[in-house]
């Protein structure tokens, strides 16, 4: 009887550290605000970019990530997004692509790091919701660069998460 006994704490035991596991390592989604925002510490040398309207009849990437433009060589890449805020790399150009998708009061703000060791950059829509901006830099063509969705606050000059990272993406587009 007293084995018995033992397999079923065991179990129970088990059973407990696997639901306490899962509830603490469940990710919150990436298109939804955690309640509040929390803000994020950005690199001193960081440039910050106030990103432009598009030229005309160049084509966005699509809202829902996927690249319009006609021609490969103008694909974006690296498409992240996090709540309020869409994120691309257009090889072709070196254009980083931000989308403001929420009506809160806040800017999209794309951050811009390498392989190579030059500072980070942040492009920033401030171009209101619903609407893309791009910043356009020189990158070597023989590194990588890693974009960082979150959200900025023009009125007090702070980033907030939630944020997520895309993977390191060649500049010059040939994974």
């Amino acid at each position: 009887m007293g084995a018995n006994w033992r397999v079923r704490l065991s179990v129970l035991a088990g059973a407990s550290a696997l639901a306490v596991s899962v509830v603490t390592a469940a990710p919150a989604l990436a298109e939804e605000s955690p309640g509040g925002l929390q803000e994020v510490q950005m690199p001193a040398d960081v440039e910050i970019l106030d990103g432009v309207t598009p030229e005309p009849g160049t084509a966005a990437p699509a809202a829902a990530g996927a690249p319009r433009a006609a021609a490969a060589s103008a694909a974006c890449l690296g498409t992240t997004a996090a709540y309020g805020a869409r994120g691309c790399f257009q090889h072709s150009g070196d254009i980083v692509w931000a989308r403001d998708t929420e009506k809160d009061g806040m800017s999209a703000a794309i951050g811009v790091y390498t392989d190579y060791g030059r500072p980070a950059a942040v492009c920033i829509n401030k171009l209101g919701a619903d609407t893309w901006a791009t910043c356009n830099k020189d990158y070597s063509e023989n590194g990588k660069v890693r974009l960082r969705v979150m959200r900025y606050d023009g009125g007090n000059g702070k980033f907030y998460q939630p944020e997520t990272w895309s993977g390191w993406i060649p500049v010059d587009g040939q994974y």
